[in-house]
């Protein structure tokens, strides 16, 4: 067989990247470190119009100054940019849209900027792949859209170009790794450059340049909620999550969204959780974040492992100071690693419990509306039942064993299903109705023109729904119309709830398929915030003794 080069070249993408490298090598020093008043100029060589590139941008670290210097390339040599990224929080993100220099995006959270990102595509100024969940992105960083050139962010590079993403490792690894691997480029800014780095987290040799930004990048405490803010609507929804489905299936591994019902959860177990029997049977292992409202649960013993898919600002010293419960490393400082906890929340969970903005009849979901593309995050792959699961829990397979219908479509094999649950007040922010005949995700695919209504939850995983009319057990529904019945009783006086049926609702009642407050002994009057073990952040600093340090927003003694 002839090896003739002419016949066929097996070498384009990395003759390409040495062609490009080649043109940014004057900016580019020892340690492969670049001076920040060369970042244009350096990007300007690096990058062709038309090319799929990634900023990382995701909950708790972004490579800003990097994207606002992409913000300021010549537009005529580089536009038509694909940007695949996690997320878009930043209104540079979304300027290089504005800009001409961007036309196409796939990400999985926008955050802060989803009004924007949904007047982009009203617009045409936005053409939209696809909104996925993590780990479906970054599965598909590994197929088909694999960044050509990716600019990340670090907390400290050395003097050879080795990086430490410490506390909030977060995406870093497997964008890197996606394009590395790729023949593609990896472009870093870091807060500081040192001789020696407390541990290394991306070896220098995937790195192709490195800047230490003018400042310390942008970092949001997204995950801390101040328990001063928890209302009693709130805790009373609390109260039926613990009584009606921790206490009624004894789950253990638990992912909470980040929502104040869940903070309400976390700050009830010490109290109403303890009072219920459920230390020990309840929250033992947790995928989240370090939600500071889990500082109680955890000084009073009842989390066995926390895995995190980033950091939380002002969380440092409590997680380095409690390493039975987090991963930290052997240099004491937490390493997260959102693919590694995406994937522990796709298959090793039991239970998934967050909001949402739009439940419509048959119990599909989204936080994408027409006016608002908020985006999805890691909820379709904590709010799923996992196919390729083959392990059992006890939680896990009493589900199983309630679905009325099981056997219909594989017979008398058992098997089990996750606890899908979305917790939501009748009426959101604004005094939007949550329960609606349609979701707004039909207008938004039809302005964007997608072939699939962004949904984040299908109906068919969605095992509970819980309101302050109480909780409706989907999951021992045996068709669709029951199942929309007892959406129905729990949805208040929303356009939907109306049309509930009383003498139905009574019947859902008796199968034990809608349980009111009162079904499940839940007393309304004790749901107050005298439940809460921590009435503020300044409580919870006392709870860690001394050890969680609140950003400055947060404090107000």
């Amino acid at each position: 067989m002839s090896t003739n080069s002419t016949e066929k070249k097996w070498d384009r993408r990395s003759a390409d990247t040495a062609e490009r490298l080649e043109a940014a090598s004057r900016y580019i020093g020892p340690g492969k470190q670049f001076k920040p008043e060369d970042t244009v100029a350096l990007l300007e060589a690096v990058i062709r119009a038309g090319d799929r590139v990634n900023i990382e941008g995701n909950n708790q670290k972004q490579a800003d100054f990097l994207a606002e210097c992409l913000n300021k390339v010549d537009k005529s040599r580089i536009h038509d940019l694909h940007m695949v990224q996690s997320a878009v929080p930043l209104p540079v993100h979304l300027d290089l849209f504005e800009n001409g220099i961007a036309k196409k995006l796939d990400f999985a959270f926008g955050g802060p900027q989803a009004g924007r990102v949904a007047k982009f595509i009203s617009e045409g100024k936005l053409e939209l792949g696809a909104i996925h969940t993590y780990l479906e992105l970054f599965g598909r960083y590994f197929l088909d859209l694999t960044p050509k050139v990716s600019l990340i962010c670090a907390y400290k590079a050395d003097r050879q170009g080795n990086l430490y993403t410490g506390f909030n490792t977060e995406d870093t690894p497997t964008i890197v790794e996606a394009t590395k691997f790729r023949q593609g480029i990896v472009i870093a800014q870091v807060n500081e450059i040192v001789d020696t780095l407390p541990r290394v987290d991306i070896p220098a040799d995937w790195i192709d340049g490195v800047v230490q930004s003018p400042k310390p990048f942008f970092i949001e405490p997204l995950f801390t909620r101040d328990p001063a803010l928890v209302t009693e609507s709130q805790i009373l929804l609390a109260m039926l999550c613990l009584k009606g489905i921790y206490a009624e299936y004894e789950v253990k591994r638990i992912n909470h969204g980040i929502g104040f019902l869940t903070s309400a959860i976390e700050l009830l177990l010490p109290t109403y959780g303890e009072e219920l029997g459920l230390k020990g049977k309840a929250c033992t292992h947790m995928i989240l974040n370090p939600h500071p409202t889990m500082i109680p649960a955890i000084e009073s013993g009842w989390v066995d492992t926390i895995h995190c898919f980033g950091g939380e600002l002002g969380m440092e010293k409590y997680v380095a100071a409690r390493p039975d419960v987090f991963f930290t490393g052997p240099d004491g400082t937490l390493r997260s690693n959102r693919a590694y906890a995406q994937t522990a929340g796709h298959y090793a969970l039991d239970m998934f419990i967050g909001g949402t903005l739009q439940i419509d009849k048959y119990g599909n979901s989204s936080t994408a509306t027409a006016s608002r593309v908020a985006g999805f995050g890691g909820a379709p792959n904590m709010g799923c039942d996992a196919k390729g699961r083959r392990h059992v829990t006890d939680s896990w397979l009493k589900v199983g064993k309630e679905m009325p219908t099981l056997d219909r479509q594989i017979g008398n094999m058992p098997r089990g299903k996750r606890l899908v649950v979305q917790g939501v007040e009748t009426f959101g922010e604004g005094r939007a109705p949550v329960f609606v005949e349609e979701l707004d995700a039909w207008k938004l695919a039809e302005n964007a023109k997608l072939d699939l209504p962004p949904v984040m939850i299908y109906g068919d995983d969605l095992t509970h729904v819980v309101t302050e009319e109480g909780i409706a057990y989907l999951n021992r529904c045996a068709d669709i119309e029951a199942r929309m019945a007892a959406i129905r009783a729990v949805a208040g006086y929303t356009e939907i709830g109306l049309k509930a049926n009383p003498d139905e609702t009574r019947q859902l009642r008796e199968a034990g398929i809608v349980k009111t407050p009162e079904d499940l002994g839940v007393d309304r009057s004790r749901a107050n915030r005298s439940l809460l073990a921590a009435r503020n952040i300044r409580d919870l600093v006392s709870w860690s003794g001394g050890l969680y340090n609140p950003p400055a927003r947060f404090r107000n003694w």
